[in-house]
């Protein structure tokens, strides 16, 4: 502990009778300005000292929190699964286990099935929680509009019209469908290879309305604990509903939504969990109100018969690779920035680039600019394109499956 500094010692004054009043006047001088000196090192003392004293103010605060904190027991999350006479059936976050607990009268009349409490190490229920979206949840909002518009998008026209129909339409001019009155289809399924402009699809749709963009994987739903999965499926329709008008965009749904087998193991078990409760949520008691589901899929044959049936999914919407027209079409969007030979043309590319997809035509154009890139031009020639096609092609032949250009 660090000792106080010394007072200064105080000037005296000492007058000599025989003094002339100019030396009178010159040592009451002298004297004053000695005690302005002590007058300012006792201020500055005082200032230290007066620091010093918050300082262990703020220390003393401190330790008595944390003296009220390790006195005070420990709370512990759970859910109120049930509400009863005899009291709250509650399941503690964590290990899962249920018990039947008390509540005071007062918190018994808020309290409903489902929301989030404070328990002690007596289960007694202490307080009632705010509900929680899950942050995870709230990540895969996008906040910003993607750059990509239906002109973006090559030899789709026929899905475009259709997507626009069924997701778009419906949430720019919702009164048209209740003049007509009838329900906009709930839900939009596209299907079809990889690399065909699904993704790009959804994308434009969010670009084009101003609705909020909600996209997951459904690998994201595969979780390790059970019932995780199914609780961030009804976290993300809550944050749907609170930003609404939304839409909810889920990529790779056949993650959980394949057939369903008698496999007994916990993981298959988890991903049925979560595919129910995905269900749920579209079916619905309540009107979903300004909220369009759009999912995609390269495995079309794998889903569940359940996910397929009308009122989830109206719209299945197959997105082909596209034929010689489209590819010309997707050529030309992916060529309009590139400074191209006069004799180069994009008909024959696209006659000679048949079961090319529209991701993979996109590479090729990439790998044609790297050609005349590495040949020392700034003009991109047909025979740019016809190296970038044996390279693709060479690509593809030594992988056992497509090429994930994206």
């Amino acid at each position: 502990m660090s000792r106080s500094p010394s007072l200064p010692d105080r000037p005296r004054l000492d007058l000599d009778p025989e003094m002339s009043p100019e030396e009178r006047l010159d040592a009451l001088r002298e004297h004053f300005i000695k005690l302005e000196q002590v007058n300012d090192e006792l201020s500055s003392q005082l200032d230290s000292a007066q620091e010093r004293r918050d300082n262990l103010s703020g220390e003393v605060d401190r330790l008595e929190r944390e003296n009220e904190t390790l006195k005070t027991s420990s709370l512990y999350i759970a859910t109120a699964e049930e509400v009863t006479d005899e009291g709250v059936i509650v399941k503690q976050h964590g290990n899962n286990q249920e018990v039947l607990t008390e509540v005071s009268p007062n918190l018994k009349e808020e309290l409903e099935a489902g929301d989030r409490v404070a328990i002690n190490d007596s289960f007694s229920v202490q307080t009632l929680l705010d509900a929680e979206t899950d942050a995870r949840a709230q990540a895969m909002q996008v906040d910003h509009s993607p750059d990509v518009v239906y002109e973006d998008i090559g030899g789709l026209d026929e899905q475009i019209r259709e997507v626009r129909e069924a997701v778009e339409q419906p949430l720019v001019d919702a009164e048209q469908f209740r003049e007509v009155g009838i329900e906009p289809p709930s839900g939009v399924l596209l299907h079809g290879p990889p690399g065909t402009g699904k993704t790009m699809l959804a994308k434009a749709v969010a670009n084009e309305t101003d609705a909020t963009f909600i996209k997951m994987a459904g690998s994201e739903l595969v979780r390790k604990f059970i019932g995780e999965g199914a609780r961030l499926v009804r976290d993300l329709f809550e944050l749907a509903s609170e930003r609404e008008p939304a839409i909810i965009f889920i990529d790779e749904i056949d993650a959980i939504a394949a057939k369903r087998t008698e496999s007994k193991t916990s993981g298959d078990a988890e991903v049925q969990r979560t595919m129910m409760q995905l269900l749920s949520e579209m079916d619905g008691f309540e009107d979903r109100g300004e909220i369009r589901i759009i999912a995609a899929t390269n495995r079309f044959d794998m889903l569940d018969r359940a996910i397929l049936r009308p009122g989830r999914f109206d719209r299945l919407i197959e997105v082909p690779e596209p034929d010689t027209e489209g590819r010309e079409r997707i050529l030309e969007i992916h060529t309009k920035d590139l400074n191209l030979a006069e004799e180069l043309d994009l008909a024959a590319i696209a006659a000679e680039t048949e079961g090319f997809s529209g991701a993979e035509l996109a590479s090729l154009t990439t790998e044609a600019g790297m050609f005349a890139i590495r040949d020392g031009r700034t003009e991109v020639r047909m025979e740019d394109f016809e190296d970038a096609r044996e390279k693709v092609t060479d690509e593809e032949s030594t992988e056992t499956g497509p090429i994930a250009f994206y």
